[in-house]
């Protein structure tokens, strides 16, 4: 009879850890899979990177934020900039989770035009989210590093 508790207790153990293990692969997305729907998918470089004269990007400040480099034809609402999504500073990854499947930003507004309202499904969302934040950027890396500076006496 103990062996049978043993064993029904270690069964429920095994079976509790395994569905903890797939739900928390769940909230955390694939970096490599969100860097193909960012890059080939929602074309994210197209507005949020900026571009040189001849109209280039510039690749090291991709996904760094850009002016809008066109107008609709009709007057609109509408964004003058992409702003940086590279580390995505300012938001939790809940909240661009939410942003990316429901086209609802973490202030409750959709996004002005041009920018569509995405509605990736939670798992697409979350690769995007993974590979977003994968991404180092000038404006978190100056953050970081004024964090870690000591505050200089005056």
């Amino acid at each position: 009879m103990r062996i049978v508790r043993v064993f029904a207790l270690s069964a429920v153990v095994c079976l509790s850890l395994s569905a903890m293990a797939q739900k928390s692969s769940k909230l955390t997305g694939n970096v490599a899979r969100g860097k193909y729907l960012v890059t080939q998918v929602g074309m994210c470089v197209d507005c949020h990177s900026p571009r040189d004269q001849k109209g280039q990007l510039i690749e090291e400040k991709a996904l760094q934020g850009a002016p809008i480099m066109f107008n609709p034809a009709v007057e609109m609402p509408w964004a003058g900039t992409a702003p940086p999504i590279a580390g995505l500073d300012g938001w939790t990854d809940a909240q661009a989770i939410k942003f990316l499947s429901t086209g609802v930003d973490k202030d409750g507004k959709q996004p002005r035009p041009p920018m569509p309202p995405y509605r990736f499904n939670k798992s697409d969302a979350a690769d995007v989210t993974a590979y977003l934040r994968s991404l180092n950027h000038a404006g978190s890396a100056a953050k970081k590093e004024a964090k870690a500076a000591p505050a200089a006496k005056q």
